[in-house]
């Protein structure tokens, strides 16, 4: 079968479990299509049971949403700098500039991928020994669905009293000695887009630690009108509110998210167990206590040669693969940054290749995946 013929294998396409029509269905019996309703009440009410943790949690129009107002939440304004992990989609730094503040990024580590400890306290020293202040906040992506160093993070946050902005974008699912991603940071965010583990077709949501700060999120993202019969506005807001439409998606996404999981991780585990005898791939293993919802599985390869011959050969048998995140300090909207390196995201960008991870792959679909690979490296 030529690749004209054969079925596209998408990276982590949309995973319908069945029951999202039926809450929609209920949105339109009941006239609940303009924003606000049940579904979007029930929505917040499913994700903060899954969490745990006392979470108090606004659904929004996207998870770059809950990020500008997160920042806002935080107190980032015009001039302050936000320290950010690199390695990461361009979402997570974007909201630092709709806020007139300056990026400024941290490099990797090489057991999670994410942002690393040691550059961190070394940026932070140096952002306050050279602007007389020190950063207004810190932006931490639990990059693919694997934790950030949660306890090495929030150790040093706690001690430069910095608060951290948790990015849970992909990490819904994922936890930390069994404390769920997204209860970490100060305020988090989570992302519904429609290749994310669960999908809402675009939408995301804020996560605070108090109903008060819930409520400020909601006051801010329906366009920040105050308590009056007419309309009357003391503050800027937004129109970051998600519709009860796209959160009837959401309740019917929920009931499926476990499933997700798990096979999103049997993914992962396939890919292993059969290139595993490959010298030139190499997976992230989960270190201690870390549990990752595998949301893309991602391998590094033993150069960017390889990494090439293998994501054009995929491309030529109608499966889309795809690079790592290219790192955001080598964005040319980003060159004027400053940024705190060791070289890790720089090599992981060069050898990295995410691989089909969607939680309605068939086995088939894997063999057909697998035998590419074993092709080229062969």
């Amino acid at each position: 079968m030529n690749a004209v013929e054969s079925k596209k294998i998408w990276l982590s396409s949309p995973h319908m479990g069945g029951t999202e029509q039926s809450y929609v269905k209920q949105a339109f019996d009941t006239n609940w299509v303009a924003p606000l309703g049940p579904n979007v009440d029930g929505f917040e009410n499913d994700i903060e049971n899954y969490l745990g943790e006392s979470t108090n949690v606004a659904a929004l129009s996207s998870g770059t949403a809950a990020l500008h107002l997160g920042l806002k939440l935080l107190g980032v304004t015009s001039g302050d700098e936000v320290l950010c992990q690199s390695m990461t989609f361009a979402a997570s730094a974007n909201p630092i500039v709709y806020l007139g503040a300056k990026p400024i990024f941290i490099d990797s580590e090489e057991q999670t991928w994410n942002i690393c400890p040691e550059q961190l306290e070394i940026a932070i020293k140096d952002r306050i020994a050279k602007k007389g202040k020190k950063p207004k906040a810190i932006i931490a992506v639990h990059l693919y669905g694997m934790p950030y160093k949660v306890d090495e993070i929030h150790k040093i946050a706690s001690e430069y009293e910095i608060p951290v902005l948790e990015d849970s974008a992909e990490s819904l699912g994922s936890s930390f000695h069994d404390i769920k991603c997204g209860t970490f940071g100060d305020i988090a965010i989570l992302s519904f887009n429609g290749n994310k583990i669960i999908t809402t077709s675009g939408g995301g949501a804020l996560i605070a630690k108090n109903l008060e700060l819930k409520n400020k999120a909601i006051f801010l993202a329906t366009q920040a009108r105050d308590n009056a019969p007419h309309y009357e506005h003391t503050e800027i807001g937004h129109n970051y509110r998600m519709s009860n439409i796209i959160a009837g998606i959401g309740r019917g996404q929920m009931e499926v998210l476990d499933k997700h999981v798990t096979n999103r991780r049997n993914n992962f585990s396939f890919y292993k167990n059969n290139l595993v005898d490959f010298d030139e791939i190499k997976f992230l293993d989960e270190p201690s206590g870390f549990y990752s919802n595998r949301w893309l599985s991602c391998i590094e390869t033993s150069s960017f040669e390889t990494r090439e011959k293998l994501r054009l050969a995929l491309g030529k048998e109608n499966i889309e693969s795809r690079p790592l995140w290219k790192p955001m300090h080598l964005q040319p909207v980003f060159a004027d940054c400053d940024v705190y390196l060791n070289g890790i995201s720089d090599d992981l960008f060069d050898r990295g290749l995410c691989l089909p991870s969607g939680s309605n792959l068939e086995e088939e679909d894997l063999f057909r995946i697998v035998s590419v690979i074993k092709k080229v490296l062969r």
